[in-house]
């Protein structure tokens, strides 16, 4: 008879509990979002992952991680994080920053080898640790995919520093966001730890906070856990590397990022070992730029005001990803949104996501939607301070070369680079005294003619001078490659 009761009792409470109404679904509109993303945008997976109050409140994965081999996103699933790899390896410098091993405002070059920055449009001594960290220090647009049988050698970074480790800004004077920087930041770990970039986050940050599913691109042994990156069209991308590891490199589950999100918010679980002062993570958080609308402190973008809320975070995106990791003080809230593809769909579930748990937020994003335009066509009607031409050259890590810019009567802009053929710039802006325009030419580098490329200019008018940044840059719809930046300096031809 016991037996019998003892059976029964599961059939019992499952009577009883299908007799209860479900209980409602605090994200059914991000979950709504999702699915759309899914089925109707074709993503392949998405993961997130919400704390509120030092608790874990939502972890879940959606779609395929793995669309070939049939294998589902979870919570655990390791997705390549981008460019939220770099609050991930600041937090790796701000480690031996507490133990005296990096001062943050002593210059970068303080603490590498061979590899300098090279102050070519200013003192190199004042690109300090803090400058590279906040993306002030003068580097230039930077980025580099190193794909699996591409080819391609990644360099050591001694060498990609010496290339393109240019100050193309005085330092202090112009935000310009930079892989690089990142790059000379893993760098700095590694010759200030005496160990590798990889073993020391690892040993030092990974472990301690009690991130198992969490590495520096991906550990053979992780390999079963990775989401796949798939290209806009659903193939699966080839495995690239970089040489901007801090950058770029770290593979993360929604659930170890969002561990680490906590942990920045001083909500330590207790597995969790206290790595850094809370005062160092306040000093993380707060920007130290000085420059309006592009506010940074170290490895973190600060946002004042996101529909009255402050915000601390990172986004990440290049082939194959696109994710966020959002942190409101304020709130102790964290937002976790991970996917193995580009496009927009991670930002509108997370903002969903804190517009549900916070509904002053949600009112001030739908009023800010309501009052919002579409944006007007930039129209490019010539400076005077521009008209005429312009001459100077491009310094390329492998030799300079004559360069001539034309701001001709009609309008039109035309540059010509060493012995090519002169070439028409389109999309020219001037705002702010900086001038942008992309040409068809070609860096003559070895490295940047391995892959054909654009010119992107971003030149600053300063004391009669236009200067700063000519990048070789590969653009969809080809495969993604590569900006490397050489310095332009250009006077008015008298």
């Amino acid at each position: 008879m016991r037996r019998l009761m003892l059976a029964a009792l599961p059939l019992t409470l499952a009577a009883a509990l299908q007799g209860q109404a479900p209980k409602p679904d605090q994200f059914a509109s991000a979950r709504a979002l999702i699915h759309t993303a899914i089925t109707d945008s074709g993503v392949p997976s998405i993961a997130v992952a919400v704390s509120k109050g030092g608790k874990v409140i939502w972890e879940e994965g959606f779609g395929w991680a793995d669309r070939e081999r049939r294998v589902a996103a979870t919570e655990h699933t390791m997705y390549s994080l981008a460019s939220i790899s770099k609050p991930v390896t600041a937090t790796g410098l701000m480690v031996l920053v507490e133990r005296g091993k990096v001062d943050l405002d002593r210059p970068a070059n303080d603490y590498l080898g061979l590899g300098k920055l090279t102050g070519l449009a200013g003192d190199a001594s004042l690109a300090t640790v803090r400058r590279v960290a906040n993306h002030t220090a003068g580097l230039p647009l930077h980025y580099m995919f190193y794909y699996e049988g591409a080819g391609d050698a990644v360099p050591t970074m001694d060498e990609a520093i010496a290339r393109y480790g240019i100050l193309i800004n005085p330092p202090g004077s112009f935000y310009q966001y930079s892989n690089l920087g990142f790059g000379v930041i893993d760098h700095i770990i590694e010759r200030m730890s005496g160990m590798r970039y990889e073993d020391f986050m690892r040993s030092e940050v990974f472990l301690p906070l009690g991130l198992t599913r969490t590495s520096i691109n991906l550990d053979p042994a992780l390999e079963p856990y990775a989401a796949v990156r798939y290209d806009p069209q659903g193939h699966p991308v080839p495995f690239y590397d970089f040489d901007h590891r801090g950058a770029s490199a770290v593979y993360a589950s929604a659930h170890d990022l969002l561990r680490f999100g906590m942990f920045h918010l001083k909500d330590r679980l207790p597995d969790m070992k206290r790595i850094l002062r809370d005062s160092t993570l306040d000093a993380m958080h707060a920007s130290t730029t000085g420059i309006a609308g592009s506010e940074y402190g170290v490895g973190w973008r600060v946002t004042p005001d996101e529909n009255g809320l402050l915000r601390v975070s990172h986004s990440g995106g290049m082939p194959g990803v696109n994710t966020i990791l959002a942190l409101y003080p304020s709130e102790d809230l964290a937002v976790v949104v991970l996917a193995n593809t580009t496009g927009s769909a991670p930002f509108r579930i997370a903002s969903e996501i804190v517009g549900t748990l916070v509904p002053r937020y949600a009112d001030s994003l739908k009023a800010r939607r309501a009052r919002a335009k579409p944006p007007e066509p930039a129209k490019w009607a010539m400076p005077t301070q521009l008209a005429g031409e312009w001459t100077g050259t491009v310094r390329t890590w492998d030799g300079t070369v004559p360069f001539t810019l034309t701001f001709q009567a009609d309008g039109d802009v035309v540059a010509k680079l060493g012995d090519q053929h002169r070439a028409l710039l389109w999309e020219p802006e001037w705002q702010d005294s900086v001038f942008t325009g992309r040409f068809g030419g070609r860096m003559p580098t070895p490295d940047a003619g391995r892959h054909p490329h654009s010119i992107l200019l971003t030149l600053t008018l300063r004391g009669g001078v236009l200067s700063g940044q000519a990048s070789a840059q590969t653009i969809p719809p080809d495969t993604v490659y590569f900006a490397r930046t050489s310095y332009a300096t250009l006077s008015r031809k008298q």
